[in-house]
């Protein structure tokens, strides 16, 4: 058995009726508000009578198949909606409850109180001639103009990369990388720019890593999600941040069909490892990435994004870096426009926002002058009280 929380703006109908609740029922429940909807897989029947009958003693509901009072259906899935009143008083109750409902219970305890994190826009530096947008690379002082630049438009942190992780790329090797990366970081260094920003260095090698460490930079940003021990023991030495991002394949082949059967659970599993891994390893500050576009299908992006605000469960912040993305052009072909990097910086501006709303508070881009402005508009509409 194992549960997700779900963003309060879906179709409900629709996700009841996928999972087979009567039609009466839906559309009594449809009509409900409630703060959370839990999406939980794999209940069993014992334990699905027992949850429905403790969620309706306190008001909250728990929408299931047809079947379920007389067991017809030994196992399926079910949604629960509450409030966070109704949810405390659940995961307590469930507590003593048989079927797996004790497992369940520490699981829903973990969303009683989420954190909040104020939002942070991170600037994309690329120190290689194959990204696959244009307009992200520079080299030597063009680079150090642009970082300069981005901090003044807003950017708080800065991300600096030497290789190119788009699908069908393939990692030219940790001299390469080096060699480009080398000049920018040693003239942020001399120039102590780490004083007026947060450097990340974008990479997965433990020796290009370090080298960053040793100057100044402070965020570890691995798209292989602290893959390699030698990468997480540095990381660990230096007392860094890490970026744990989620991929699925390498990126020479990782668009090549890749499939999910729940994509949110498969991630969160992928979290719960890898942040065990850095927290063995000394590793204290960490920031979640669900790798949009890397190893990712367009529903699976969409859901990620949608739906985003359950990673909050892990209590860490959330990065999203979605900026001018192809998903952006698959979007768009469904209304016959084809689009180039170059022009996607509106669809990167209404994901971005999309995914704070939903718990994001590290906006990973390119267009940093752009996110400001968008941001802090949106913050000034949502923090308004009449």
């Amino acid at each position: 058995m194992r549960v997700y929380r779900l963003n309060c703006d879906i179709d409900l109908k629709r996700v009841m009726l996928k999972i087979g609740v009567d039609k009466p029922g839906i559309e009594i429940m449809k009509k409900k508000k409630c703060e959370f909807i839990f999406y939980i897989k794999d209940i069993t029947c014992g334990a699905a009578n027992i949850l429905k009958q403790d969620a309706l003693s306190i008001g909250a509901e728990l929408a299931v198949p047809r079947g379920v009072p007389d067991c017809t259906n030994k196992i399926f899935d079910a949604i629960l909606l509450c409030n966070k009143k109704q949810l405390e008083i659940l995961s307590k109750k469930e507590l003593a409850q048989p079927f797996k409902l004790k497992e369940l219970a520490k699981s829903l305890r973990e969303f009683i109180n989420l954190p909040t994190f104020p939002t942070k826009i991170m600037g994309v530096i690329n120190a290689n001639d194959d990204s696959f947008f244009e307009g992200s690379r520079f080299k030597g002082n063009d680079a150090i103009l642009k970082i300069e630049e981005m901090i003044e438009n807003g950017a708080k942190m800065i991300d600096i990369g030497g290789v190119s992780s788009r699908p069908g790329s393939e990692y030219v090797g940790r001299e390469e990388e080096l060699r480009r990366v080398k000049p920018i970081i040693d003239e942020i260094y001399k120039s102590r720019l780490y004083e007026k920003a947060i450097f990340s260095i974008d990479t997965f090698d433990e020796v290009v890593l370090e080298y960053a460490l040793d100057r100044g930079f402070k965020i570890a940003n691995d798209i292989t999600g602290l893959e390699r021990d030698e990468y997480a023991k540095v990381a660990g030495k230096y007392g860094a941040s890490v970026v744990i991002m989620h991929k699925k394949g390498d990126p020479k082949d990782m668009q090549n069909n890749p499939f999910y059967e729940n994509v949110i659970l498969e991630i969160d599993e992928f979290f719960s490892e890898r942040v065990k891994k850095a927290k063995n390893f000394g590793i204290k500050d960490i920031i979640l990435d669900v790798g949009i576009g890397f190893g990712k299908r367009i529903e699976d992006n969409i859901a990620l994004i949608k739906h985003l605000e359950h990673f909050l469960h892990f209590g860490y912040e959330l990065l999203i870096g979605a900026s001018r993305k192809s998903m952006i052009d698959m979007i768009m072909q469904k209304e016959n426009v084809k689009t180039t990097p170059a022009d996607r910086l509106p669809g990167t501006l209404a994901i971005h926002l999309e995914a704070i709303r939903n718990g994001a508070s590290i906006i990973r881009c390119h267009d940093v002058k752009e996110h400001f402005q968008a941001i802090k508009v949106y913050e000034a509409i949502k923090e308004f009280d009449v």
